[in-house]
């Protein structure tokens, strides 16, 4: 029996990618998301535990991710955007934001201060 060309596909196509004009080579979705993730967590089983735990996606799933097979659907994505200042700058550059990048900035530093001067005031309780 020979299969007809025009049989149904199972599998999606690999490498989806963005009509990028900002300079990322063109390379898809799912690898620069990984790259992120990557810069954000390292590449040890306990980041993807962690990045499990922050999306509560199962463990083949965020091995996929991180190996740049698959992407994160929009609401795992939003959670890693959450929690990581790599992953928002990647969605930034790829949707053409990156002038939003200073502004991330500020507020991540708005956080560390924060906790900074909670530090000190812990010092003066002691």
């Amino acid at each position: 029996m020979s299969f007809q060309k025009m049989d149904r596909n199972f599998q999606s196509k690999k490498g989806k990618s963005f009509h990028i004009e900002n300079g990322h080579d063109g390379r898809p979705f799912a690898v620069l998301i990984a790259e992120a993730m990557q810069a954000e967590w390292g590449e040890t089983p306990s980041a993807r535990k962690e990045v499990g735990r922050i999306t509560r996606a199962n463990e083949r799933t965020v091995r996929n991710w991180f190996d740049g097979h698959n992407g994160p659907s929009g609401e795992n994505l939003v959670s890693l955007v959450r929690h990581s200042d790599a992953v928002l700058e990647t969605v930034l550059g790829l949707s053409g934001r990156q002038y939003l990048l200073p502004v991330a900035g500020i507020l991540g530093l708005r956080d560390q201060l924060d906790a900074l001067v909670h530090a000190i005031d812990d010092l003066r309780v002691h």
